[in-house]
């Protein structure tokens, strides 16, 4: 794909992935601003329809990305190449349809399809991106096959999210952890770039390409190939070290601002509640003489009773004589 084709992808990624965190966010610190019991969880159609566009956006930008190396590989005689760009159609084509669905959802009132639909769209397709990553072995000795099996973490917490989605579509979190592992896929994309096409490869490792998608990363030996492995597992580290830094920052500045507002609005004065209390008859206590009447009268009635049980007991006691 290239340098700048890898950076314009990831950059993709971010965006989609950090506006799906802000607004699940928003959605969580204001629980207000939830849709009745009776619907789903969808966002209103403006913020929905921004993420639609933005993948439909790039979902095209991929398609036609493949099919210039499609081109290519055709151009280069790489068996290889073909069937990769083709599964590479494949997966956008699923993203398109997802964000095209989503569209006609938001702006056709008519349109007789459930929102959990999208879900279901959105689970398959990235089920797709893993098969894809997870079956790319051009090269088995090359160590961008590293970076492709660590691709696969972030695409496994999108599959699981949308799945916790289809099955609890009134919950905020799943969006969450989508929007997360979307942004974690697009800084990780942007890093397989400079480490495939620029000068920060590994040292000891040099760049092999059949045609513009089909390419190589190959070491000199095993301790090259060893160290090109490492340096790949550290890379990831130090990018979701990053995103949690960010993520906690940046939820450390708006969680308490929209908390502070939700609370303003929720905020009741009590005026209003001061003044139906003294529009209120006034009420009074029964008086502790008239409980303390019948007690009295109760305490006589138990003790008629009782003479009445010593007299009873007494003439018996005599007719035995």
């Amino acid at each position: 794909m290239g340098l700048y084709a890898l950076c314009f992808a990831g950059s993709g990624f971010i965006l989609i992935g950090a506006w799906e965190a802000l607004v699940s966010s928003y959605a969580r610190l204001n629980p207000s601003s939830s849709p009745p019991p009776n619907q789903t969880t969808r966002t209103k159609p403006f913020f929905s329809s921004v993420s639609s566009f933005a993948i439909a956006l790039f979902s095209v930008f991929f398609i036609i990305n493949s099919i210039f190396s499609l081109i290519d590989a055709l151009n280069s005689n790489d068996r290889v190449g073909l069937p990769l760009q083709l599964e590479i159609i494949a997966t956008a084509s699923l993203f398109l349809l997802y964000s095209i669905a989503s569209l006609l959802i938001d702006f056709s009132d008519s349109l007789p399809l459930p929102s959990s639909i999208l879900n279901l769209i959105a689970f398959f397709a990235f089920v797709q991106e893993f098969l894809l990553f997870y079956l790319q072995r051009k090269d088995p000795s090359g160590i961008e096959n590293r970076y492709f099996d660590l691709l696969l973490v972030p695409i496994t917490v999108c599959i699981f999210s949308t799945l916790l989605e289809l099955g609890s579509p009134k919950s905020n979190f799943p969006r969450l952890a989508r929007g997360v592992g979307l942004i974690l896929q697009g800084t990780w994309f942007i890093q397989m770039g400079f480490s495939f096409f620029s000068n920060l490869m590994a040292h000891g490792c040099s760049f092999h390409g059949k045609s513009r998608g089909n390419y190589t990363v190959k070491c000199k030996g095993h301790p090259e190939y060893h160290r090109g492995r490492a340096i790949a597992t550290l890379q990831f580290n130090c990018h979701l070290a990053l995103l949690v830094v960010l993520i906690v920052g940046v939820y450390s500045i708006i969680a308490p601002k929209y908390r502070a507002f939700g609370n303003y609005m929720n905020y009741r004065p009590l005026g209003s509640e001061l003044q139906q209390l003294d529009n209120q008859t006034q009420f009074t206590l029964d008086s502790d003489d008239e409980d303390d009447g019948e007690i009295k009268e109760e305490e006589n009635v138990e003790k008629q009773k009782a003479a009445v049980l010593v007299s009873a007991s007494g003439v018996n006691g005599y007719g035995s004589h």
